[in-house]
């Protein structure tokens, strides 16, 4: 519902709610970058490490990962987006009868396939 309703409103007053939203959300983005500014801890160089309480880093931060791990994460996502639309599907494989199930078995053929291709380029190797 729109908050400057009546009867006999100009055409040119309806997006006067849009503008009031939009100038909320940017008092809203605005106060919130002047609060962190307020109350960022910049000047001090000991707050401002990333990690190991103060001390200067040894190595950059994307370094420290072999690159063997980046297509075993590519499959546990794909394992992890099947499961989250098994749940949903579990739900409601009943009402919506034999096209839900042989949907479902299209889309675990795809990922399947995708599973196949990682088998096949080595991302379950360790070694």
């Amino acid at each position: 519902m729109p908050l400057l309703t009546y009867p006999g409103k100009d055409a040119m007053l309806a997006y006067l709610d849009l503008a009031f939203a939009f100038a909320l959300a940017v008092a809203g983005v605005g106060g919130l970058y002047a609060l962190h500014q307020l109350t960022a801890a910049a000047g001090n160089s000991l707050v401002n490490r990333p990690y190991t309480s103060g001390w200067v880093p040894e190595q950059h931060a994307l370094s420290r990962y072999h690159a063997r791990y980046y297509p075993a994460t590519l499959v546990f996502l794909a394992f992890d987006v099947e499961m989250l639309f098994m749940y949903p599907w579990a739900v409601v494989v009943q009402g919506l009868g034999a096209s839900a199930v042989i949907e479902m078995f299209v889309f675990l053929g795809v990922l399947m396939a995708g599973v196949v291709w990682a088998w096949r380029e080595g991302a379950f190797k360790w070694a």
